[in-house]
């Protein structure tokens, strides 16, 4: 995938309008909201206070994986999101939020949070 239109519009989005999507599809799935920031913060960094700031700040994606602290085994996240391999996805901060999708899927599927934190 190499549409930069694509990128662009993802960078523009901001966090906070996504996140209560997230927070629908865990819970839909009889998942946790700490189990969503758990997982958040594995990828990131972002404690819950500071996952609130970028909530209130209205970080777009792009200033929220700027941000980030990514975790070094984020390139292990690998499958297909929206019909795209991630581990194909050129544009390093469509990767990440892909990243993040994937974790949330996963999370809502009802996968085991150890093997979601990629722990082995």
């Amino acid at each position: 995938m190499n549409s930069a239109n694509h990128d662009e519009r993802i960078a523009a989005m901001t966090f906070a309008s996504v996140y209560p999507h997230y927070v629908a599809k865990v819970e839909k799935k009889g998942r946790s909201k700490e189990e969503l920031h758990q997982v958040i913060e594995w990828l990131t960094g972002y404690d819950e206070r500071m996952l609130q700031q970028q909530i209130n700040d209205k970080a777009t994606f792009e200033q929220f994986f700027q941000r980030a602290k990514l975790h070094p085994n984020a390139h292990l996240i690998t499958g297909a999101i929206c019909g795209y391999r991630i581990e194909e996805i050129e544009n390093p901060l469509t990767q990440r939020v892909r990243y993040l999708d994937k974790l949330v899927d996963e999370l809502a599927k009802g996968r085991k949070m150890e093997k979601i934190l990629r722990a082995g």
